[in-house]
Formats: structure tokens, C-alpha cells, sequence
């Protein structure tokens, strides 16, 4: 009788066994796990944990299971695949993605691209009071506190890894980030405000 494919070694093996334990953290972890928390939670180098990830990147893949592993957000995390991601929408309601105005949508915006930025700053760019649409953000874990301004002492916000794992970023790198605190990147977070609040009107036919 055919026996079905186990890609991860039934016989017990260092890497095998560490791909096991790897698994189950990955499944209790309440967000995306980078190697070095994999290697300090497990005890092990970035070569064997590479090589367990490795097992499991093969069996948790797209096509082949249910659960698939995928790298987002800096770091390791399981999801549903594409196959029962309907089932699974119609079992669980996802409330940091359900129901986000597009005053939320344009906040979001403004905190990926310039955090950590203000309230005020936000207030100042969109043109109306955002304190609501902040804490709104904040309580459905889009948002985060990410230090103060230095001179007025408002609170600044930055986007989480819950932001970047609901909207399929592997990192926040990749964008633009202000940081008053940083004199040489004033002059760029001046310009990048300054077209934020330029009305289309006003920009450079030649760039539409």
C-alpha cells in the first residue's frame, strides 16, 4: 500500500526534531517570529534553524497544505492558505481589516510613510481633527506609540508588525520614515509633507 509523503523525516533527527519544536512556536506565537527569536527561544545556531525552517517551508507550502508558512513582517508566521481563506473568513471576523473608513485609510497612510509621527502632524496634513481615528487605530493594533516629539512632547505613532502582517509587508524598511530626531532627514520629511498637503491642483502637470 502507497504511504503518503512526509516531508518532514518521521525518524527522529537533530533538524527534524527542531523543525517540530519550531512548529509549535510558531503556533502558540501571537506574531511573526524572526530567526534570532527562533534561535534564542530553541538554543540553536542560524544555520540549524535555517535548516529546520527549511522542512518547513516544504510541507507548509501553498498547494500542498492548509497551513503554509510564509515569511512577513521580518519574520516567520502561519496563515491559512488561499484555498480555505474563505472558510476561514466566514468562520472569524478579522476586525483590524473590517470596516476601515477612508479617514482610517488616509491616517494609516500618513503613519507608514512619515512615522512616527504626531497627532498634530496627522492633524495638520488632513486638514481636520484625527484624534478619534488615532485611537482607533491604536485599539485595533495598527498603530503604536513610538516615542515622543522632542519639543512639544506629543506622543508619536508608528505602525506595527500587525500592519505590516494584515497588508502582506515583509518589513517597514522599505518606506520612507521622518524621524525628527535625525537633523539630516528634516529636509526630506519637509518635502514629503509638503506634497502630502499640496492640493492636486498645484502639482506639476508633467508628474500627473
Amino acid at each position: 500500500m502507497d504511504r503518503p509523503l512526509r516531508l518532514i523525516p518521521t525518524e527522529t533527527t537533530a533538524t527534524a526534531e527542531l523543525a517540530r519544536t519550531i512548529e509549535a512556536l510558531l503556533v502558540v506565537a501571537s506574531q511573526p517570529l524572526t530567526v534570532e527569536e527562533l534561535q534564542a527561544a530553541c538554543e540553536a545556531d542560524a544555520e540549524e534553524v535555517g535548516d529546520a525552517l527549511e522542512l518547513l517551508w516544504k510541507r507548509f507550502a501553498e498547494g500542498s497544505s492548509g497551513i503554509v508558512l510564509e515569511h512577513v513582517a521580518g519574520g516567520f508566521a502561519f496563515r491559512a492558505s488561499q484555498a480555505a481563506a474563505e472558510a476561514c473568513a466566514r468562520l472569524f471576523d478579522r476586525p483590524a481589516e473590517k470596516g476601515l473608513s477612508q479617514a482610517a485609510l488616509e491616517t494609516l497612510a500618513i503613519v507608514a510613510y512619515l512615522g512616527p509621527v504626531s497627532r498634530p502632524e496627522i492633524a495638520r496634513i488632513r486638514g481636520v481633527n484625527v484624534d478619534g481615528v488615532v485611537a482607533g487605530l491604536a485599539e485595533r493594533g495598527l498603530i503604536s506609540e513610538g516615542g515622543r516629539d522632542a519639543e512639544f512632547g506629543a506622543i508619536r505613532y508608528r505602525t506595527t508588525p500587525l500592519f505590516e502582517r494584515i497588508f502582506g509587508l515583509e518589513s517597514r524598511a522599505p518606506r520612507p520614515r521622518g524621524d525628527d530626531h535625525r537633523a539630516d532627514r528634516t529636509p526630506q520629511r519637509a518635502r514629503r509633507e509638503a506634497v502630502a498637503e499640496k492640493p492636486p491642483a498645484q502639482r506639476d502637470p508633467a508628474r500627473r
